[in-house]
Formats: C-alpha cells, structure tokens, sequence
C-alpha cells in the first residue's frame, strides 16, 4: 500500500510539471504575440489616407516613367533601424570603416529625419525583409494617395503588403509619417531620358589655373573631423541607392503638401501678406512670351516671373545689428566661398528690400559668413567645430533674448547664406528651423526640400572684375567633347582621372593644370568644350557647374544625391546632365548618345540661364543676388498655409 501510494504521488507531480511548463509556454506565446501586434500597430497605425489641400504646385509635377508607362520604385534605407543585419551595410567602429566604403564620412552622417523603428514579425522564406517591405509598401502607400498614382487616375487609399497586411494610413499619421520620409524615402529609379544618365549592370562591361575649388584652405569634413561627429562611433552605415534629379524633382512637388514650418506662436501682419501672395502665386496668369526668361529653362515660368514682382514689390528683410566682426558684417568677396560675401553686402547696401522696422519684415537675415567663422574660431587639428556651433548658439540666444521675432516662429522666417562647407553642420541643430541657403546642399547632410535652398558656389578671382572672359565659342565651334581639370580631392576624382586620364583624344581629363606656351588654359578648354565635368570633391558642391555655364557649356553633374542651386524654380533637366557615380566607365558612351539636337537645346538652355548665375557690381534684375533672395522668399511663402 505505501508503496502504491508513493508511486501515484511520483506519478502527479510528473503530470503537474508538464501541466506547468505547457502552462508557460501558452502564457509566454501569448505574451510575444500581443507584443508583436503592438509593435506592428505603432509603426502602421489604423485608418485612411486624405490628403488636404493640394495646389497646383502638384498639378505638373514630373514623374520617372519605363517603356511601358508605369512608374518605378526603388527602396533605399531611410534611417528606419530594425534588429538585426541587412545585406549592404556595414559598421562602423571608432573611426575605420571598411575598404568597400567609397563615400567621404559626411555622407554617412545620420539625417535629422532619422526615425528608430524596431519591428518584430515574421516574413515567409524568400521574401522581401521586413526592411525592404515595409519601407516600400509605406512609400508607395503615401505617394499612390495622390498624384503618384502610377496605374490609374484614382487616387489610392490603401496599399497590401506581400505579407497580407493591409495598410491604411489616416491624415494625421500620413503627414507624420512623410515628414520622416520626404527628405531620405525611396526613391525612383533613374530612367535614360533628359534626367539622370543611368547604364543597366549588363551594359557595364560594354583644373582651374587657380585650382578653384581647391584653394582657399578647404579641407574636407572627413580630413578635419576624424573623430567628429561625436555619436557617430558604432553607428551601423548602410550603403543608399542613390537620390537622382528625378527622384528630387519628384520630393520637391510632394514637398508642397507635406512641409510643415513652425506654426508661429501669435498671427503678424506679416503673415497675412505671405498668404495673400501665395494665393496670387497660384494664379499667376499664363505666361506667352516674355523677352528675358526662356520658359523651357523653368519649372513654372508663369509663376515664378509672378513670383518675383511680388518680391520686388512687397517684400522686406530685417538685417540683425548684433554679431562682432569678422564673423558678422564683414563680407569675403575673393574666392571659392564669395558667394555668401557678396549676398551679405548687396542686401546691406539694398534700399528696397531692406527695412529698419522689424515689425514691417517678413524674413530676418542672420548676417554671419561660415568661412570667416571658421577662419577665426576653429582650433587646428582640434578635429571639432563644437565651438563653433556654441558661438553660433550663443548669437541666437542674444536676438531670441533681445527680440520677439525668433521666438514668435522658432526662427522659421529667419534665413542664412552660407557657402562654407561646414555650414550645413554647424547650422543643423540650433539653426534647423531657419531657411538654409547652403553651397553644401546634400540630401544626406540634412538638406529639407520645401525649407533650404542650393547656394550657387561661385569663384571670384577678381571682385573689381567679377564678369571677366565671360562667354564661350557657339555650339559648331565646341570641338571638345568632354573637359575636366582639377586636384584630386575625395574619393571620385581618382577614379575619373583613372578611368579617362589620356586615354581618348576626345575626353580632355587631366589633374591640376599648369599654363605653358601654345597651350589652352583652364577657361579656354571650358570655351571650346561641348560638355564640362563637374564632379563632386570632397562634398557633393563644386564652383564647376557655376562656371561651365559662365562659359556656355553644358554641365555634366556626377555627384550623388546633390541638389543643384535655385532648384525651386529651374528645370535643370533642360540645362545639364546627371550621371550617376557609378556610371563613371560609361561617360562618354552617354555623351555620344545624346542627340546633337538635344545637344544644342541645352547649351541655348544655359546660355538662357547665365543671367541668374552672375554677379554684377550692382544688382541688376534676374541676377544671382536677386535669385538666392527669391529662393528662400519662395520657399518661405510655400510654408504659409491658412489657419484653421
């Protein structure tokens, strides 16, 4: 009997351990379950798309088509981090970063719009990563919501996962939700037309006498910052398909809708007359002919012409008088950075647009010059510019103590012009809500569509004669095909050198150039060349593509992910084109694959546009002064949207 009994106990607590852990693992499955969904549910939350508001801003909108009609995407990584590794990225550890990595260290750095998502689900084998998915599913949901719809005329309110999972997105979270995506969200694929040169894989196989912008003690962020920035140690990297011309066209319309600036803390007068004029904008009168601007070179030449009356005719700027010299009030006029000099003394000498009211203005001018800030505060090898941002931080604290006006928008109408290239850096964080007017304009760096502007980088030898030697022989004179000099700074230009350095009668690439008898210079290879290279240096910017059309010749743009200068307004389609860092073998097989007719339009297209890249002792209409002015009062009359 005991021993009866002894085995039925044995027996049950058997019985009552399996109940127990079958117990666990229910409570356990259930657990990661609810967890799962509720991850799912933050990242893709319930309801449905509406887009309100759409302007005609939209209505031409340009779009990369395939033969058969239907857009194309592509993904590529928008700072949505999940666990665990994707193929096509690679760590970062301290400051080495692997061989395979082609870009300088600027490049990689996190953008403002970054967003940290972490998802847990399960996909089928041989499917798309969740990555890949969900960051292509949620773009094309947002884009097919409204005029990116790619297979029919109805707008789309959904979108289904391969998973199974349908999306449906409400206004609220639509619009959050771009504003994480617009600057870095997937993008197009390039398409051979008048846009981006791109060569398929399977085809792969088929300087300036002064060295311009390579003077002045530029320095790359990578060769002055090692160690900068500080939280970029053990970030994971991954490698992004490029942003082409037509990728950013297609950002700059969608920009429209979903830019929202800093809703000012109380109404102005100000504000009022920027809504007024964006009305009158919108519906500016068609355009038939007009003897100074060629309509092909423009977006929208109708409003951009109305656009610029009612700049000239409304528009006030109040200059800040606080900020010590050298860094404030003390223009740089002579080399690769003069750009921001020059604007800063013809605004101040300006009596139409600037005021001494301030309650009059609708935009306030941040008087400083990036290059004279790094030229007086940075310490050498001290591979930091964090003093240099304090001293920035430090300026905008006195006005925003002193004055209302920053306040009132958290510096949302408040703009500067800086050409140096750190400026887009020491501006990112303190400065982020300003209207940015940057030489450095790289989607990668912080670039915001609908907010900056792209500075023309221009070198002035001699700021008594800035319009020296301007122009160039007529297209049947050109008998140079393609001409590149310059040092070979960052990474692309050793390979361009490599690949084309006198290899081919018709491709004119060398290093730095040395003046010897009987032979061209600098400017006069630039004169007589169909097509001027203008590849990036250390950054995406160079004064190369202002100077090839000061001498009427087409440029030929291979920097990734650059936003060419007044890109709010000009169709740089018509006027130059982009090929793709990666297409470097194939440049003069595109070249030659450009039509002759399509050619010669081009070069009328940037002898059309020479005007708004000039600088003249005196401000004349049209010029580049008036047109850095215009960009960033467009841009800031497009954040106006009416109160609700």
């Amino acid at each position: 009997m005991g021993h009866e009994l002894k085995s039925w106990f044995q027996l049950d607590a058997r019985k009552l351990i399996w109940l127990i852990c079958a117990f666990m693992v229910i409570i356990t499955f259930q657990y990661l379950e609810l967890s799962s969904e509720n991850v799912l549910s933050a990242v893709v939350p319930s309801g449905k798309i509406s887009v309100e508001g759409q302007s005609s801003f939209l209505a031409s909108a340009p779009s990369s088509t395939e033969s058969d009609g239907t857009i194309r995407y592509v993904t590529h990584s928008i700072g949505l981090e999940y666990n665990g590794t994707y193929a096509g990225s690679e760590t970062v550890h301290g400051n080495e970063v692997s061989e395979e990595r082609d870009m300088d260290s600027n490049d990689d750095v996190i953008s403002e719009t970054d967003v940290d998502l972490h998802k847990s689900s399960t996909f089928e084998e041989g499917s798309e990563s969740p990555k890949e998915s969900l960051t292509k599913e949620l773009v094309d949901l947002i884009k097919n919501s409204t005029v990116y719809d790619a297979e029919s005329s109805k707008n789309k309110t959904t979108a289904e996962v391969e998973g199974g999972l349908s999306l449906e997105l409400s206004k609220e979270n639509n619009m959050a939700t771009l504003d994480s995506l617009n600057q870095t969200s997937a993008v197009n694929e390039a398409t051979n037309g008048f846009g981006t040169y791109e060569v398929n894989d399977k085809d792969q196989n088929s300087d300036s006498i002064l060295d311009d912008d390579n003077n002045s003690g530029r320095k790359s962020s990578s060769e002055e910052f090692e160690d900068y920035p500080e939280n970029y140690n053990n970030k994971t990297v991954t490698k992004e398909a490029p942003t082409t011309i037509a990728d950013m066209n297609n950002l700059f319309y969608w920009s429209h809708v979903s830019y929202h600036s800093t809703t000012p803390r109380w109404a102005s007068a100000a504000d009022k007359v920027l809504l007024n004029v964006r009305s009158q904008i919108e519906k500016a009168p068609i355009l038939e002919i007009d003897q100074q601007l060629y309509a092909p070179l423009y977006r929208n030449v109708s409003m951009f012409k109305r656009s610029y009356e009612l700049m000239e005719s409304t528009l006030k700027v109040y200059i800040y008088k606080e900020g010590k010299k050298p860094v404030f009030h003390k223009p740089v006029l002579k080399g690769i950075y003069a750009s921001e000099g020059w604007f800063m003394k013809q605004l101040q000498a300006n009596r139409n647009f600037v005021t001494k009211k301030p309650r009059e203005a609708q935009l306030f001018y941040l008087p400083f010059s990036s290059r004279m800030l790094e030229e007086t505060l940075y310490v050498p090898d001290s591979h930091s510019i964090q003093n240099l941002v304090e001293y920035l931080k430090n300026y905008v604290d006195t006005i925003a103590a002193k004055y209302p006006y920053w306040n009132r928008t958290q510096g949302a109408d408040h703009f500067m012009v800086a050409c140096h290239d750190w400026a887009t850096s020491e501006t990112k964080e303190y400065m982020a809500n300003c209207i940015r007017a940057l030489c450095n304009s790289d989607i990668r760096e912080g670039y915001i569509f609908g907010k900056d502007v792209s500075l023309p980088e221009t070198t002035i030898r001699n700021p008594q004669r800035p319009l020296r030697d301007l122009g160039g022989e007529p297209p049947s004179k050109r008998s140079i095909l393609a001409f590149f000099a310059g040092g070979m700074h960052g990474y692309l230009r050793p390979i361009l050198l490599q690949q084309w350095g006198n290899k081919d009668p018709d491709m004119k690439i060398f290093g730095t150039m040395h003046n010897g008898k009987g032979k061209l210079n600098y400017a006069q290879h630039m004169k007589r060349s169909k097509y001027c290279i203008c590849p990036r240096g250390y950054e995406v910017n160079s004064p190369r593509v202002v100077e090839a059309i000061f001498y009427e010749c087409v440029p030929v743009i291979i920097s990734d992910n650059f936003v060419p200068p007044f890109f709010e307004v000009l169709n740089w389609d018509s006027l130059a084109v982009f090929v793709l860092e990666k297409d470097i073998a194939n440049l003069k097989k595109i070249l030659l694959s450009i039509p002759d007719e399509r050619y010669r339009q081009m070069q009328l297209s940037v002898k059309k546009a020479q005007q708004h890249f000039l600088w003249h002792p005196r401000p004349v209409k049209y010029d580049i002064f008036h047109m850095i002015l215009h960009s960033v009062w467009y841009n800031r009359v497009l954040q106006m949207k009416k109160p609700r």
